[in-house]
């Protein structure tokens, strides 16, 4: 079975908690806190390895989650970090970010690796938050969540050549004649329904990839005859052959097919309509294909422009074969290779020094702090840095609650909420943590002297 498309979710791993310990030694009294941070979660990364061919394993598996790191040591030790993952990808994996609606990746080296969600922060232990005036903090901090992707996984093939024509010309026939790929082969249409890889090999070992297109027909680039899921896999490729039914027993016209076609490559992508392509008239070993044979060739000759001194470009090369005896293979695969080598282009599955092999996407975009009214009696506060914070509060001790207020106050939340009209009682939602507002000391005093002095008559 051939998969192309795939979506997963991949969640990375939670940093650990960090821990509270004091140093209890002998002739040290007075130890102070040694509480170390948490270990980092584990990394998510997409890698390309060789021997894959499709998307299938993930059709059975489309969520990836990475190990938390460890809880903190005494000593100021730091907890074991997360495992991280590898998943493996196919050469020529398109990744796009389905949350950021775009193409983030396009990996086609073996060896390629591309990191897409980050492990959280371990969380800092009592020993980072001693200072002159609280110099034995009872509290810690918990772990920051690792980052979590939606992914879209694309599979382009990485061929030297791709083989397309309408359905029943010969291309499968072709691959298992020139390569040891076996795919279906029958007399009827859309016998082949996922493209087929195949591996050419020389004498002197130099080896090409061929693979053959299937469901192309006219308005292929509209979805008609599954033409749509195959044509990206021609982008890629660095020659086409157009393979024709030079027979005509079906009752068509080739050259009419090659005009059909052609106008599919282009109505799908433009810039398909300039690569080098090479005819092959194929089924050389019926009559009525012998027959057609010197008015396919001029009609074709005709098509050529006048020769160019000045120019590089080869002319069009026709190939009049038959899968069935042979005839003509071995000219058409050393044209092939000749137009390959020429090319001066290293096939793209293989690594460059144009090809960087370790990538990683940008951190998830930081959303600005915002308070918002749900009901009459709560508000929610959303915001990368601020939900951030909240997931690393141990809401169970009171010293890690008064910190948490401390940095509310700085990162500006407690002015929000009171711009945002917040009362006394109100809950307060930020990520996965509530708590009700309350006025601070200095505010409760303010207002009951406002009130106090409303009641005397002083006005406002």
């Amino acid at each position: 079975m051939f998969i192309d498309e795939a979506k997963i979710t991949v969640r990375a791993g939670k940093g650990g908690d960090g821990i509270v310990t004091f140093r209890r030694e002998k002739y040290e009294p007075r130890g102070g806190p040694n509480g170390g941070q948490g270990g980092s979660g584990g990394n998510i990364s997409l890698v390309v390895k060789e021997d894959m061919r499709t998307l299938l394993d993930f059709r059975y598996r489309t969520i990836f989650k990475a190990d938390g790191g460890r809880l903190g040591l005494s000593k100021k030790h730091t907890g074991k970090s997360g495992k991280h993952i590898e998943i493996p990808v196919p050469p020529g994996t398109v990744v796009y970010d389905l949350d950021l609606g775009r193409q983030v990746a396009d990996l086609v080296a073996v060896g390629q690796t591309l990191l897409v969600a980050r492990g959280g922060k371990g969380g800092l232990g009592n020993s980072s938050f001693a200072t002159p005036s609280r110099q034995a903090p009872r509290f810690c901090q918990r772990g920051a969540p690792g980052e979590q992707r939606r992914l879209r996984l694309e599979l382009k093939l990485l061929a030297d050549v791709g083989v397309i024509g309408y359905p029943s010309v010969g291309k499968s026939s072709l691959i298992s004649v020139v390569s040891a790929a076996k795919p279906e082969i029958a007399a009827y249409h859309f016998t082949t329904l996922q493209p087929h890889l195949g591996v050419v090999r020389f004498d002197d070992y130099t080896t090409f990839v061929i693979a053959d297109m299937p469901g192309l027909i006219v308005g292929a680039h509209q979805g008609i005859g599954l033409g749509d899921q195959f044509l990206k896999h021609i982008e890629r490729t660095r020659l086409i052959v157009h393979m024709l039914d030079a027979s005509g027993v079906e009752g068509r016209d080739p050259l009419q097919d090659r005009i059909d076609i052609n106008r599919e490559l282009e109505l799908y992508k433009p810039e398909l309509a300039g690569v080098e392509q090479i005819v092959v008239l194929n089924k050389m070993d019926l009559p009525s294909a012998r027959e057609n044979l010197p008015g396919l060739l001029e009609a074709l000759a005709a098509e050529q422009p006048p020769p160019d001194e000045f120019s590089d470009e080869p002319g069009l090369a026709v190939f009049p074969i038959s899968t069935a005896t042979r005839e003509g293979i071995d000219d058409l695969l050393n044209h092939l290779r000749t137009r390959l080598t020429a090319t001066g282009m290293q096939p793209s599955y293989e690594p460059t020094e144009d090809i960087p092999m370790e990538l990683e996407l940008a951190p998830l975009p930081i959303e600005e702090m915002r308070v918002e009214r749900v009901s009459p009696d709560d508000l929610i506060v959303s915001g990368t840095r601020v939900e951030k914070l909240a997931a690393t509060i141990d809401m169970d001790a009171d010293e890690s609650l008064n910190w948490f207020q401390n940095q509310l106050e700085e990162q500006g939340v407690i002015k929000a909420l009171r711009e945002a009209g917040a009362e006394p009682g109100d809950n307060v939602i930020i990520g996965e943590v509530e708590f009700f507002y309350a006025l601070s000391p200095s505010e409760e005093t303010q207002r009951r002297m406002i009130a106090e002095a409303r009641e005397g008559g002083l006005g406002d």
